[in-house]
């Protein structure tokens, strides 16, 4: 595994805050604490706060906010990321108290044995903390290893052992091989995680009970803490492992916890979170059991925009922000009319060149103002909708007059192309993304269930802080280029209209039904679930960018998973207009998004042959008939129709939505049978 920035920091479970770095540096014995290192984006989006980390010879779980103070107060001040547009979404989901959004705490190095940042990293727990050993297959908590990690420059050696290891004697042997503990010399051997865990759908994760399992619930006749072993035929990998109580020889097969019958063997929830090193005061949800490296054990929640030129009201606002963290209540409230005051205290702290008094008082009356009460929170959060992220930039990019005035702050450059004339006539706008800079933000996490899968109810959200009102998020700011896409809005609603009364989008939308009733939460609410289905539209754009993403992957220099989606998708409502558009982007916390391989496809003749040809691709499918004909029949419940990973699918770090919700058929019109047959947006391609 190899990783490249940000030190991870690694201490045992305790009930104090931890300081891992401080220990270290006070160890006699010269402990070192850190044990890996990864990038922001996969501490964003998949070794998160509350995740599991595989290391070359245990795991550890990223700890929560709390425990990440410590580490911050090593600098005088903390770096922050502004944002009042993502700031404001984070606090309605999150509440009034978040004020910030911070990076990582990491610094890069100026040269290859600069010690810059070494002082820095995110706190992390062994876990699990069952272990077994990979000689004797003895299976114990963390205190019955001992852990060694002394070399300052290989933290991947840091490791477990068993110090008084027999080896496989002659119970424990296996035929035809040699018996590591026959002479009776004892070893220290690796130890490696006990994989099985126990999960909730409220987000909690457990030890599996091993010395409970083996003895059905009972406790051990012969011993009240008994040795145990774990002899797995697997490696670990499935139901072959068996547990075996060395003082009363009880025997237990780990198949047995599997599936719907295992479950009601299991015990209840206990409400534990270990990444804060906490228990909730309720739960008492059933319990499924969990391998270490399921895909569902943790599923990132995060928003995230694209920075787009201020208005007035949100350079107010973050001036507001900034004032609240810099200056108490009472001395804003004494000085808050008062501009020279307020510049005096503020001098060394925040930059207020170019602030008129004016703008400096209403910053600092919007300071003062109280918050929304938590009712009127929870009310905005319930009629919240994600697309309203999305509305100021595809605004943006409907008004060409503002991008010759663009502001360099922002990040963003933005350059109107002309259409080539062999470009697919509903394909009306092109603009080339020269710069833009994206941030994302940490709001949370779940288990067993993503977020979109079932309500977005905000319970469901894993806290962050022990106290679950966390005062800043872990925030990404990245910087990349792309291609922006737009269709005419008069021939999408008109294909529209034809393809909502099809018994395809019926068959569609039944399968939808049934997968939100099979997939839904237990803790979440019954909601209609019409009101989750996107409409054909995203299915268009969407299908669009897929087969571009693949298309464009073999001309701009970037991987196909470096590339990402942002759709522009939703019928017209009341509150905004209509949008068909989509956003083909790379982006990256260095410059490695900015090099231009992709952003040079805008140009007029590359892009209508790019296009051109990726519509001939998903014209075929190595796949076809019976990809083509792909649609869920009889109680199937998949979300795509004729897709597949031979013609439209693509990685997790491209799809905001995980390859659902993709068909080829709302492309192209394909030679499929009557019942399938729809209009495709873009007709026929000549010679497919």
């Amino acid at each position: 595994m190899t990783l490249d920035a940000d030190p991870l920091s690694m201490i045992f479970e305790s009930s104090e805050p931890m300081d891992p770095l401080t220990e270290s540096e006070q160890s006699q014995a010269k402990n070192r604490a850190k044990v890996g290192s990864a990038r922001p984006s996969s501490l964003l989006y998949t070794y998160g706060v509350g995740s599991i980390m595989d290391l070359p010879q245990f795991s550890i779980m990223p700890a929560g906010l709390d425990d990440w103070e410590p580490i911050w107060r090593r600098r005088p001040t903390v770096p922050t990321i502004e944002e009042p547009r993502l700031l404001k979404v984070v606090q309605l989901h999150l509440g009034p108290r978040v004020q910030q959004l911070r990076p990582f705490p990491w610094q890069p190095k100026a040269r290859a044995m600069s010690q810059e940042g070494s002082d820095l990293g995110i706190p992390a727990r062994v876990f699990p903390q069952w272990l077994r050993c990979t000689s004797c297959d003895y299976l114990g908590p963390l205190s019955r290893f001992s852990y060694t990690n002394t070399h300052p420059f290989r933290p991947d050696l840091a490791t477990f052992e068993h110090a008084s290891c027999p080896g496989r004697g002659i119970a424990g042997g296996t035929k035809g091989k040699p018996k590591a503990g026959a002479k009776g010399k004892a070893r220290r051997s690796p130890a490696v995680p006990a994989r099985y865990l126990l999960a909730c759908a409220n987000g909690h994760l457990d030890e599996f009970p091993y010395t409970l399992w083996v003895h059905h619930g009972n406790p051990c006749p012969a011993a009240p803490q008994p040795d145990l072993k774990l002899r797995d035929s697997n490696v670990g990998q499935g139901a072959g492992a068996v547990v075996t109580c060395e003082r009363c020889q009880q025997r237990r097969s780990m198949s047995e916890a599997q599936g719907e019958s295992g479950k009601r063997k299991l015990p209840a929830c206990r409400g534990r979170h270990p990444h804060l090193n906490a228990f909730d005061t309720k739960c008492g949800l059933g319990t499924s059991l969990m391998m270490m490296g399921a895909s569902n054990l943790w599923f990132a929640s995060t928003q995230s925009i694209i920075v787009m030129p201020r208005t007035a009201e949100q350079d107010r606002t973050a001036l507001a922000t900034k004032l609240r963290t810099h200056m108490t209540t009472e001395k804003l409230t004494k000085y808050a009319n008062k501009p020279d005051m307020l510049r005096d205290l503020l001098d060394d702290k925040v930059d207020l060149s170019g602030i008129t008094d004016e703008e400096l008082t209403a910053s600092a009356a919007e300071a003062l103002a109280p918050p929304p009460s938590e009712e009127e929170r929870q009310e905005k959060l319930r009629q919240w909708d994600p697309v309203e992220l999305l509305v100021p930039e595809w605004d943006y990019l409907q008004k060409p007059s503002l991008f010759a005035q663009q502001e360099n702050a922002s990040g963003l450059m933005v350059t109107e192309m002309p259409t080539g004339d062999q470009l697919p006539k509903h394909v009306n706008r092109v603009i080339a993304v020269n710069r833009m800079k994206k941030v994302n933000a940490v709001i949370g996490f779940t288990r067993i269930d993503e977020m979109d899968r079932v309500n977005d109810l905000a319970t469901r959200l894993v806290k962050l802080t022990r106290d679950g009102r966390p005062t800043w998020v872990p925030a990404t700011e990245d910087r990349g280029e792309g291609i922006f896409l737009q269709l005419d809005e008069n021939a999408v609603a008109s294909w529209e209209a034809q393809i909502l009364p099809s018994s395809l989008w019926r068959a569609h939308r039944d399968a939808h039904r049934r997968n939100f009733a099979r997939r839904f939460s237990e803790t979440a609410a019954q909601i209609d679930p019409n009101t989750r289905f996107p409409a054909p539209r995203y299915w268009l754009i969407h299908s669009l960018a897929h087969i571009l993403i693949r298309e464009m992957a073999m001309s701009c220099g970037y991987g196909a998973a470096s590339l990402s989606e942002r759709l522009y998708a939703w019928p017209a409502t009341p509150d905004r207009p209509a949008a068909a558009g989509l956003l083909i982007c790379t982006t990256a916390s260095d410059s490695e998004g900015t090099l231009g391989g992709l952003v040079a496809l805008s140009q007029p003749e590359r892009l209508q042959g790019l296009v051109i040809d990726a519509l001939r691709r998903a014209a075929r499918c190595s796949s076809d008939p019976v990809c083509g004909q792909r649609t869920p029949r009889h109680g199937e419940d998949f979300l795509h129709g004729a897709a597949c990973h031979c013609c439209c699918f693509a990685s997790e770090t491209s799809c905001e939505r995980a390859n659902r919700f993709l068909d080829r058929r709302f492309l192209l019109t394909l030679p499929t049978i009557d019942d399938e047959r729809v209009p495709g947006f873009f007709g026929t391609i000549d010679g497919c």
